[in-house]
């Protein structure tokens, strides 16, 4: 990762759509990610986070509009935009017959680095993440907290310029929760620009210098923390964006 920053936005996503059969899952979605940013991305169950975040980092291919890391098409220039990016997705699953320093050594060879920097690289994130003691366990035995630290480990190997990561903070206990925050803290502060999706509020608070909230598809607030949160909390402006409730009626049979 180099400090000096892209002209331009580090992610840029242009009229995004996805359909799912009859489902709109992305309607026209922009958004630009700022260089430099560290930029949570929230909203409700089902609101296209996910699919998203897919189709900005080419695991899932839009129906139509696109996306560019870097000033790189992801679709038109894959191998420029991939060699910018590193990607945390969720649910996807890793080659679990490795062990977790195979995996991150594979993920760096892939990517064409010299092995030796592959390896020094590979202990060092293992080492830092905690599972130094676990180097040599298949990922298959790994914890789910484990598994999501080793993904993470592979995402940031190449030291990519941008990160995006889907709910990189589930599942993972809140030793190993406090130095993936230190870590991501300094690649921002290093120059790096993460994208980040995840339900707690009060992380993306703490963490995040940018905020973008989507429901159905499309973004209903978008910019730096203080403007998009407002005079209240970032949770009390969520719920007021989304139509959520905080009241709950009935019930009466718990109480």
């Amino acid at each position: 990762m180099t400090p000096q920053q892209p002209a331009g936005p580090a992610l840029a996503l242009r009229g995004l759509v996805k359909r799912f059969g009859e489902k709109v899952a992305v309607d026209h979605l922009d958004l630009d990610v700022p260089a430099g940013s560290f930029y949570g991305v929230v909203g409700p169950n089902g609101a296209g986070k996910t699919t998203t975040l897919s189709m900005a980092t080419g695991l899932l291919r839009p129906d139509a509009g696109h996306a560019a890391v870097a000033g790189a098409d992801v679709w038109a220039d894959p191998v420029a935009a991939k060699r910018a990016l590193g990607v945390l997705p969720d649910g996807v699953r890793l080659f679990d017959r490795l062990s977790g320093l195979e995996l991150v050594r594979y993920s760096g060879l892939l990517r064409g680095m010299p092995r030796a920097v592959v390896e020094e690289r590979s202990r060092e994130l293992l080492d830092a993440l905690g599972l130094t003691d676990a180097a040599h366990t298949l990922v298959v035995d790994y914890s789910a907290g484990m598994t999501k630290k080793v993904a993470l480990a592979c995402a940031l190997v190449h030291a990519p310029r941008v990160l995006v990561l889907d709910e990189p903070f589930e599942a993972v206990d809140p030793v190993s929760g406090a130095t993936i925050r230190a870590i991501l803290t300094g690649y921002v502060g290093g120059g790096g620009t993460v994208v980040l999706s995840s339900h707690v509020m009060d992380l993306v608070e703490r963490l995040c210098t940018h905020v973008a909230v989507i429901a159905g598809g499309r973004v209903l607030a978008a910019g730096d923390l203080a403007t998009v949160r407002g005079q209240g909390t970032l949770e009390q402006r969520f719920v007021d964006l989304v139509g959520g409730t905080r009241d709950v009626t009935g019930l009466d049979w718990l109480r």
